[in-house]
C-alpha cells in the first residue's frame, strides 16, 4: 500500500479542501483504489463508497444497470463513464469515479490485452482516459491501474477548480 499512499493522500486533501466527496467502482484494480483512498486518516470526510464492479452480476446487483442499459462491452471509456456515473448518483457524491480493464496474465474476453485499462470521472465535468501497460503479470498491473487511477483523479480535480 505503500506506493500508493503519497496520492492517496494528497487526493484525500484536495477532496476535504474544495468539501468534495467520491464513490469508486473498481474492477480489474480489485479494490486497491479503494483500500488506499479509505487508508488515509479521515476519509470518511470525503469517501462516500463504492465496490468492486467484476462481474455482470455484480454490475446489475451493486449498481442497477442491466444489459438493457449497458449496451456496450466492458473495458471502455464509455463504460466506465456510464458507471462512474451511476455510482455518483446511487450514493449521492460529489464525483463518481470508475475503473475497467484487463488485469492479466491473459487479456479479456472482448480482446484487450493484459494491462489495458480505462478510467473516468464524472462530476461537474466528465473526463476518460485509457492506460495500456504492456504487462501481463496481473498484480503488478493491479497496482499500476490503482495507482493511475489517483494520478488521474488528482489531474482531474487540479482541472476542475
Amino acid at each position: 500500500m505503500d506506493r500508493l499512499m503519497p496520492l492517496a493522500s494528497a487526493l484525500g486533501e484536495t477532496l476535504k479542501a474544495q468539501s468534495e466527496s467520491i464513490a469508486v467502482a473498481e474492477s480489474s484494480a480489485g479494490g486497491l483504489i479503494s483500500a488506499a483512498l479509505l487508508a488515509v486518516p479521515g476519509a470518511s470526510a470525503y469517501f462516500v463508497g463504492g465496490g468492486v464492479i467484476y462481474t455482470r452480476q455484480a454490475r446489475r446487483g451493486l449498481l442497477g444497470l442491466s444489459e438493457d442499459v449497458v449496451t456496450m462491452r466492458a473495458a471502455t471509456e464509455d463504460y466506465a463513464l456510464i458507471l462512474a456515473g451511476t455510482v455518483r448518483e446511487r450514493v449521492g457524491a460529489t464525483w463518481g469515479f470508475c475503473e475497467t480493464g484487463a488485469s492479466g496474465p491473459t487479456g479479456n474476453s472482448y480482446g484487450d490485452a493484459a494491462g489495458h485499462a480505462c478510467m473516468a470521472m464524472v462530476g461537474s465535468s466528465d473526463s476518460s482516459m485509457t492506460l495500456e501497460t504492456g504487462l501481463t503479470d496481473r498484480e503488478e498491473n493491479m497496482w499500476r491501474f490503482a495507482e493511475e487511477s489517483l494520478a488521474f483523479m488528482a489531474r482531474v480535480l487540479g482541472d476542475v477548480k
